[in-house]
């Protein structure tokens, strides 16, 4: 099992029993595709379903990025970066290695941050991946009119357009027909998975590739942890679980928020997608946890306290591997000023397992928290893609649970139309 969802760490034990006949229900309905907002539902089937020959053209078009720029610029907001941000760096790690740089813009309004990442890229040879179902998402159309004008102003329109890849919807939309006019190389977002579920389809496969992580890879995890999901059995289907878990979180203890808890640096980006997943699936209808994210032991030194001590309104489910990918020791010091040579020769990632230990124990015996772990194998490709899809199918469980389309998102066009308002946008 890829992913285990342990139990031992709540401090209220969940009847799960009494949740099975309304699983079996909402399995049927996710299998069959019959829940509502099913028009959505093509990422369930999609890791066996993929369009085998645009992968091949992702692979193909990655190499030459690879081979041929410096940097690549994601321009993309939500689901349109999360997703291939938080692969890159759960992989890759947060410093990154090899070529080409991996940037990220279209995701904010802020004119310092964008006027830093144009200054960084006023001297370096980049290509541009600009993701939007519509062409019209304005942070993301705002950045790529500017690094559209950048690079056709620097290298000509000719070299521009051979530097620009669009992933868009296949039928229609403005940067649909820009790619058209302009003969970019263009991938697919299909209509059927929404932006939040998209990160193993095009928007996030193609920057993964790029990044030199093998996109199949992704995907066969993917098959597996769908493979894993088919029998609803809560005593062996570990997605369906913790998504069981999380209800009663909410509806029998009364809790407002779910902390996403990881070890792992490299593993924030995971959180923010999660973030943007739960967050955006179940919050309507005034229900759902906020979902909120904190790294371990770092954010300990912050939030711990509150954690601890403060109002109990949270559970915790931490993501935690069971496999180090790399150890260092701790040297010996001959003055010992630090009283550290207690830890001569002990790996690093022996203390962390200890750190993890102890909080676990703080939170649960002393803080009175629920939490739940999610034991992972260890960090690769292929597990990665087990984790986008195990999350992704306990997501649509956890939503429906709550009685909620877990894939419209109404709330989130009010701030636009007051935004366009306030601009002048015609029709607004």
């Amino acid at each position: 099992m890829i992913i285990k969802t342990s139990t031992k760490h709540l401090v209220d034990q969940i009847d799960f029993a009494a949740y099975q006949e309304k699983v079996n229900e909402v399995h049927k309905s996710i299998i069959e595709k019959t829940g509502e907002g099913n028009d959505f539902l093509g990422w369930v089937n999609h890791p066996f379903d993929y369009d085998k020959a645009e992968l091949e053209e992702i692979k193909k078009w990655a190499k030459y990025v690879r081979e041929n720029y410096e940097v690549l610029i994601v321009c993309g907001i939500g689901g349109s970066y999360l997703g291939a941000r938080a692969a890159i760096e759960a992989i890759n790690g947060v410093v990154g290695k090899g070529k080409p740089e991996i940037i990220f813009m279209g995701q904010t309004f802020d004119p310092t941050y964008t006027k830093q990442c144009l200054d960084y890229l006023a001297d370096k040879k980049f290509a541009i991946n600009v993701i939007s179902e519509s062409g019209t998402t304005t942070e993301t159309s705002v950045a790529f009119r500017l690094l559209k004008e950048m690079i056709e102003k620097r290298d000509g329109v000719e070299m521009a357009r051979k530097s620009i890849f669009a992933t868009t919807d296949a039928n229609k939309g403005a940067l649909l027909t820009l790619a058209k006019q302009e003969g970019y190389v263009r991938f697919v977002l299909p209509d059927d998975i929404g932006g939040r579920y998209s990160v193993q389809t095009a928007v996030g496969l193609f920057p993964i590739a790029v990044a030199g992580i093998d996109p199949e890879a992704i995907l066969l995890g993917s098959q597996k942890a769908f493979e894993d999901s088919t029998n609803p059995d809560l005593a062996v289907n570990e997605c369906y679980k913790y998504a069981v878990i999380r209800h009663d979180m909410y509806t029998k203890h009364k809790l407002a928020a779910e902390m996403f808890i990881t070890y792992v640096p490299s593993f924030v980006q995971i959180g923010e997608w999660f973030k943007q997943l739960f967050g955006e699936s179940e919050g309507k209808d005034k229900k759902g946890l906020l979902p909120d994210s904190a790294t371990f032991s770092t954010d300990l030194h912050s939030l711990g306290q509150f954690i601890q001590d403060g109002t109990p309104c949270f559970f915790e489910t931490t993501l935690y591997l069971n496999n180090h990918r790399d150890e260092i020791k701790v040297p010996h010091d001959n003055d010992n000023l630090d009283g550290l040579n207690y830890l001569e020769g002990v790996t690093i990632g022996s203390i962390q397992d200890k750190a993890f230990e102890g909080t676990i124990a703080a939170h649960t015996e002393v803080g009175g928290i629920n939490n739940v772990v999610l034991e992972l194998e260890g960090m690769n490709a292929f597990n990665l893609g087990y984790l986008f899809y195990f999350f992704e199918r306990a997501c649509a469980m956890s939503a429906y649970l709550n009685g909620v389309n877990p894939f419209n998102q109404p709330g989130v066009e009010v701030y636009k139309k007051n935004m366009f308002h306030l601009l002048g946008k015609p029709g607004f």
